[in-house]
């Protein structure tokens, strides 16, 4: 009884099985809806003395964050005092105020689990802090302290200091370190953009030098703040007023930017270093947002070495020759100025010439040749369908906001993205392929044992000099 049962239960379920394997949609075969995106609404205001306000209200957690982007950045050093920005901002975040020790600032924001920092990049000062909503009125004031009148302690400059000094001494200890500084250097010959800290000037920034900046740049008309999290407009309104409401700008901020050089010829430049394999980073002058060609120039990207696995790099060097763990390419698209295109690789020395000739060839390949359409629609696909992860929570959502307003972008840029990379044709690629991509204007950056590749490197076809890092 109990075998004709088992038998039957048997039955019973390869029939359901079957029926149920023969019911099923191969995924290849599955449909599904447009995806639809809309940008989050952000509150935008502006205070009587120029400060931009962007708000995003967030109530699910007891948390409030808040950037603060400031008009200014390393665009903006001195030729002779390069890293001055950078030098400022640490200086900013650890020296105190005038009514704040740094450790009395320090010990405040602890014991609030409040975190601040500030950091500089080319174009601005930006300034974070995340606290508990409760602590919301008294951050703000510490914020307020420290923006308006900064201590720039002596001692703690001095820690600034020895820190940038340093890292100064240790920066020829990492490769791909060494390889983005030539690279920058090659390409951006006396402008910011190409500048490195020195140590000799490292040692003469003053206390005058951080004023001077403090005065240029922080002023409310500069002010763009970018607020998530568990507050009401109307409190925090009443909040930044009762804090900077009665700062004023004292004169108005024009941005005055030098032009980028001239792009200098292809070379190749050969770094020695006893290590067993070799970094390569190529680059030559590439573009900016303003670019209506940047659409077009995404797809081609990532069709070239910007797509992971699906990328032509990739798949060649990796995938098929087995030659490098990672290759890649990706265009640096400027804010406000153009900035590189870069492809990059490591291999072991012996197929450093190889490496750097197949992605050469693919360069030329993605100028020469029109991509396929199979690689044009997973390339569009990809790029349209990750484009929402930049949104993973509030805070990423009102601060991208805030920098798309800072940097200019185009009205509806957000909006209007992912339509203009669904209509990015096969002729388009190739077409800005040619125009943007010159394999004949590419400095490329070899750094490791050159003496297991110096003869061989000069098949590449362009001239090969050597870079001594002890004199730098």
């Amino acid at each position: 009884m109990r075998y004709v049962f088992y038998l039957l239960v048997g039955f019973f379920l390869f029939g359901c099985s079957q029926n149920f394997l023969n019911s099923q949609v191969r995924p290849d075969q599955l449909s599904f809806p447009p995806l639809e995106f809309s940008f989050p609404e952000v509150t935008q205001q502006q205070l009587n003395n120029g400060m931009k306000l962007y708000l995003k209200e967030d109530h699910e957690l007891p948390l409030v964050e808040l950037t603060l982007l400031v008009e200014g950045g390393s665009i903006y050093d001195p030729q002779d005092k390069a890293g001055l920005s950078q030098f400022f901002a640490t200086a900013l975040s650890t020296g105190g105020s005038e009514t704040l020790s740094p450790v009395e600032l320090e010990t405040e924001l602890e014991e609030m689990a409040a975190v601040l920092t500030v950091s500089s990049s080319s174009y601005a000062y930006e300034v974070n802090l995340s606290l508990h909503r409760r602590d919301l009125e008294r951050g703000i004031e510490i914020l307020t302290d420290l923006l308006r009148r900064p201590g720039f302690d002596a001692e703690r400059m001095e820690l600034v200091r020895s820190q940038m000094l340093e890292s100064i001494h240790r920066r020829n200890d990492d490769p791909g370190a060494i390889a983005g500084r030539i690279l920058a250097e090659d390409v951006y010959q006396n402008h910011p953009f190409g500048a490195y800290p020195k140590a000799e000037a490292v040692a003469g920034f003053s206390r005058e030098d951080l004023r001077e900046i403090h005065s240029r740049f922080f002023q409310p008309q500069n002010f763009w703040f970018a607020v998530s999290g568990d507050v009401k407009q109307e409190k925090l309104l009443v909040l930044l007023e009762q804090q900077f409401g009665n700062w004023q700008s004292s004169e108005p901020f024009l941005r005055e930017m030098p032009s980028i050089p001239p792009a200098p010829s292809g070379e190749i430049s050969l770094i020695d270093k006893d290590i067993p394999q070799t970094t390569i980073l190529m680059g030559h002058p590439g573009i900016n947002k303003d670019n209506p060609d940047l659409y077009a120039l995404q797809v081609a990207n990532y069709i070239l070495g910007g797509g992971g696995f699906n990328s032509r790099m990739m798949r060649e060097v990796r995938s098929n020759r087995g030659l490098a763990y990672s290759v890649y390419s990706y265009f640096q698209v400027g804010r406000q100025l153009p900035e590189l295109f870069i492809a990059g690789s490591e291999t072991k020395s012996e197929s450093t010439v190889e490496v750097v000739s197949l992605m050469q060839q693919l360069i030329r390949q993605i100028r020469d040749e029109p991509v396929t359409t199979v690689e044009l629609d997973l390339a569009k696909k990809s790029l349209i369908n990750s484009f929402v992860f930049a949104f993973s929570d509030s805070h990423s959502v009102v601060s991208r906001k805030v920098r798309l307003e800072y940097y200019d972008y185009p009205e509806n840029y957000l909006e209007d993205y992912r339509r203009k990379i669904a209509a990015v044709t096969v002729a388009d690629v190739q077409r800005v392929a040619q125009q943007y991509l010159h394999p004949d204007k590419l400095q490329i950056i070899l750094v490791g044992d050159s003496k297991a590749y110096a003869e061989s490197v000069r098949t590449l076809g362009l001239p090969v000099k050597k870079v001594d890092l002890t004199l730098e």
